[in-house]
């Protein structure tokens, strides 16, 4: 793949995965945000396009053992994958965010105000991310790995679901980056206490984590699924 300034930042971080940390150093969003063309993105952060590309190029050529090419790999790997790397973790991690939250909210809410409304994001974001994991456990994936293994078509086009899925990640991406603003970026006050550290911490790996969770299913999953399913009624 030849990178230009009018290529998608989704579709350099799905071609080349060790792109995806490059992006997170500059904070350009390559899952929600990532059909933004190269040229925008980095006009957006002051990055000259030249100097990523660069970037990208020495990356890829220094790839690390987990930089793993989805588009080469069966979709029932990927599916798998995002259930025990994602979906596990954030069933244990989601619910300690939930309560430091409310912890440090209640203790030094009177000190920073922004904390009320912090709990309250935590608290939707935790909802919305289980009944999300949820459901595509129970519909999407399997309907996904049904027309991989030439089940035929699931009885509703995985373009609905899809659809419903993408939805609440832009969602889910939207809490996220209103979680980075009212933190000023994560930088806790001097006088945090070890709780609130690691609340801003937890909060921060959430949020990179999700990045490349939400970029993996929006932009090889579900295009992927798309195409066989695709592929699959044509032949029907």
């Amino acid at each position: 793949m030849t990178i230009t300034e009018s290529t998608t930042v989704a579709d350099i971080a799905s071609s080349f995965p060790s792109s995806v940390r490059v992006f997170q150093r500059h904070g350009i969003d390559f899952c929600c945000g990532g059909k933004t063309a190269l040229a925008v993105a980095c006009q957006e952060h002051g990055v000259p396009v030249a100097d990523l590309v660069r970037a990208i190029e020495a990356s890829a050529r220094n790839a690390e053992p987990d930089d793993r090419d989805w588009n080469a790999e069966p979709l029932h790997v990927l599916i798998d994958y995002i259930e025990a790397t994602y979906h596990l973790p954030l069933r244990d991690e989601l619910p300690r965010l939930e309560a430091m939250a409310a912890k440090v909210s209640r203790v030094h809410g009177a000190k920073a105000s922004h904390l009320a409304r912090l709990e309250a994001i935590v608290s939707e974001l935790s909802a919305d991310l289980q009944s999300h994991m949820r459901k595509e456990e129970m519909v999407l994936f399997p309907a996904i790995r049904a027309v991989e293994r030439g089940a035929g078509q699931p009885s509703v086009p995985l373009a609905a679901p899809i659809d419903v899925m993408e939805a609440e990640h832009d969602r889910a991406g939207a809490l996220l980056s209103e979680l980075r603003t009212i933190t000023d970026g994560y930088i806790t006050p001097v006088w945090a206490c070890e709780t609130f550290r690691a609340l801003y911490h937890g909060l921060s790996e959430l949020e990179s984590a999700m990045h490349v969770h939400v970029h993996l299913e929006n932009n090889i999953l579900f295009p992927r699924a798309l195409t066989l399913g695709g592929l699959v009624a044509s032949s029907q």
